[in-house]
């Protein structure tokens, strides 16, 4: 007896899909997401506005954007592409109208409790992989951030709360006061 066949998708697939439908591309598999909930869009606000802010203040080159956001992570892959809550790009070359092909140099996902694995593990590795330089995990339950250095060797994390003030890798002097974020 044969077994059934995973239907494999492409690019071309993803991009016709209707446009209310949040997905994911990865390996050729889709992967729907639900709508995002009010804590994850405060969370994401907070932190879009601050790295902007900083951005802007310093005439930087980096451009940064928020879900959805297409990202190719491989050029000659067509069969995964990602939609990070928060994309910081500083490679302007890799800016399509499509949205980026190539690893941003900072990604932020912004954990759901259905979805908490396919941040911690798939996307995780795929990122590492691409050459993504920083990578946070964000997580409201238990008010904490992960933050991996993937340009680093050996995967190094640090954990930080909701009260301290975490500084960014990519920039030497962004500090993001999470005690700001009032997600009552």
């Amino acid at each position: 007896m044969a077994l059934a066949q995973l239907e494999v998708y492409t690019e071309e697939d993803y991009y016709t899909l209707p446009e209310d439908v949040r997905a994911e591309l990865i390996g050729g598999q889709i992967y729907y997401m639900a709508a995002p909930g009010r804590i994850h869009q405060e969370i994401l606000s907070f932190l879009h506005v601050r790295i902007a802010n900083y951005i802007n203040s310093r005439k930087g080159s980096c451009r940064i954007y928020p879900a959805p956001f297409a990202v190719k992570l491989f050029a000659d892959d067509d069969k995964t592409i990602v939609e990070p809550d928060i994309s910081v790009i500083c490679d302007k070359n890799k800016l399509t109208d499509r949205g980026c092909t190539g690893a941003p140099d900072w990604i932020i996902e912004i954990i759901s409790p259905s979805n908490s694995s396919h941040d911690y593990i798939r996307k995780l590795n795929l990122y590492a992989d691409a050459g993504v330089r920083e990578y946070w995990i964000v997580d409201p339950r238990s008010k904490k951030i992960f933050i991996y250095h993937l340009e680093k060797p050996d995967l190094e994390v640090k954990s930080c709360t909701f009260e301290e003030n975490v500084t960014a890798n990519v920039f030497n002097d962004l500090w993001i006061d999470f005690s700001e974020l009032d997600i009552s």
